[in-house]
């Protein structure tokens, strides 16, 4: 679950970033420098999917076995 906590506090780090107009991104030892909004809006859709994936409930398919009992 560290990792969804890791992609969400990047995500809002994007976000204030965007808002404010920067394009310099710092996380840890990583910087990163967006080439225009439509970039930094792209990163920030790309960690809404990444959350959304990790989040969302995982489904299984069960499959019954049945006979007629011959």
């Amino acid at each position: 679950m560290t990792a969804v906590a890791d992609m969400q506090a990047q995500l809002e780090e994007l976000r204030a970033l965007r808002a404010q107009g920067v394009r310099k991104a710092r996380f840890g030892d990583d910087e990163t420098e967006f080439r225009s909004d439509a970039e930094l809006a792209s990163a920030i859709a790309d960690l809404e999917r990444r959350i959304a994936a990790e989040t969302a409930p995982r489904s299984r398919m069960i499959y019954p076995r049945v006979s007629k009992g011959y």
